[in-house]
């Protein structure tokens, strides 16, 4: 091609016109309406349009109204909205399974929440300050933690990084983002006293004691089993029989939830964890093992442990037994995630190995646990004993 521009074989300019026809034709097939002649011989088709779902659109002739529709798709094309931008990002990172299908619906969330407006905009218009005043006045007005600001984060590097290598910006959204100063005081503190995220050494005991009186069925035994396990309550929900070994649960599978198209929740158990670490075998105390005979009891021929009547018992069952059985015993409200780190916090407390922690959780690192999950679960009456020994 080179040798036969250079020596005038083919011209540059029948080259930009082959390249232009082909452009105007993508163009027009990617038109979703069709084009008709009226009574009146004028040519008429519809546009999409932001404010309204389309808008009419009329010409003197074929090739002007096609003219029409090749000038709007070609800026699309060319010059596309930060929400189309989103999508082509959100769509090949769900493609390639670099994500589940829980991560973007968390994602879409985020972006419907705080991005709307932005993302009408058009990807070559938005410059450095543009960027930074969305992300300053996002972070103010939606009241944000900065947890809740990280998945905002992830869009913005997603959809800037893409728009970077299809040529549409020139800057790097790394360096806009480095560049921004951000207050800790502008995220929002979630502060939570000890009592909401964990249950207290009375709570327990008060729980325990209901479960001993009374017949348990799967649901209680489930999260009886959480307390000694500390799994997490998606594995619980998708663990199999052939995954229990004497004293041991093999966690290599967990349930995931997200919307589907109609805007259903649809709860489907995938065969790995939140995390590769997450993959492990987690001991039983020898002196609970009678929670898996007495489930065995209850579901001797079902594939999943916890299962009724053929159908798996969903994590939110779970959850909502819970509730219902703290609301009973007028314990506050927790969901089953403060089973595990209750559970760590025992574990901690008791100086367990820091390795077999970490391995019965699921983490990387010890440090992660007692971040993220290690809180004081000890009563008022207790921390004052623990306080006045000290100085006896």
């Amino acid at each position: 091609m080179k040798y036969a521009i250079e020596n005038g074989i083919i011209e540059l300019s029948y080259i930009q016109e082959m390249y232009d026809m082909s452009k105007r034709e993508e163009a027009l097939n990617r038109h979703p309406y069709k084009i008709w002649e009226g009574n009146n011989g004028r040519f008429y088709t519809y546009l999409p349009d932001n404010s309204k779902k389309r808008v009419l659109k009329s010409r003197g002739s074929r090739k002007e109204i096609e003219d029409c529709v090749y000038a709007y798709w070609k800026e699309e094309m060319e010059n596309p909205t930060i929400f189309d931008v989103y999508q082509e990002w959100i769509g090949e990172k769900l493609s390639r399974e670099e994500i589940t299908i829980t991560t973007k619906n968390r994602y879409d969330r985020q972006y419907n929440e705080t991005m709307v407006e932005f993302g009408k905009r058009r990807i070559k218009s938005v410059e450095e300050y543009d960027i930074e005043k969305f992300v300053l006045n996002a972070i103010h007005s939606h009241r944000m933690t900065a947890k809740g600001f990280s998945n905002l984060r992830t869009i913005i590097f997603g959809v800037f990084k893409l728009a970077k290598k299809k040529k549409y910006i020139t800057y790097s959204i790394t360096e806009v983002i480095a560049d921004i100063e951000i207050s800790k005081k502008m995220f929002k503190k979630n502060i939570k006293e000890d009592d909401e995220l964990v249950f207290m050494d009375d709570e327990k005991k008060k729980l325990f004691n209901y479960f001993e009186n009374k017949e348990m069925d799967l649901k209680d035994l489930g999260i009886l089993l959480l307390f000694y396990t500390g799994m997490r309550p998606g594995e619980l929900s998708a663990i199999q029989w052939e995954d229990v070994a004497e004293n041991a649960i093999n966690v290599h599978r967990t349930e995931i939830r997200y919307e589907n198209e109609d805007g259903k929740y649809v709860y489907e158990v995938r065969d790995f964890p939140k995390t590769e670490a997450g993959i492990r075998k987690v001991i039983i105390p020898n002196s609970s093992l009678w929670i898996l005979e007495k489930i065995r009891e209850l579901n001797p021929k079902g594939k999943y442990v916890f299962e009724q009547n053929g159908v798996r018992i969903r994590t939110c069952i779970f959850d909502d037994r819970l509730r219902r059985i703290c609301d009973k015993l007028e314990i506050k409200e927790k969901s089953l995630n403060k089973i595990r780190k209750t559970y760590a916090t025992t574990l901690i407390d008791k100086k367990v190995d820091e390795s077999l922690i970490i391995s019965q959780m699921g983490h990387t690192d010890i440090e992660t646990t007692k971040t993220y999950y290690y809180k004081n679960n000890k009563s008022l009456e207790q921390k004052s004993a623990i306080i006045d020994s000290v100085f006896d």
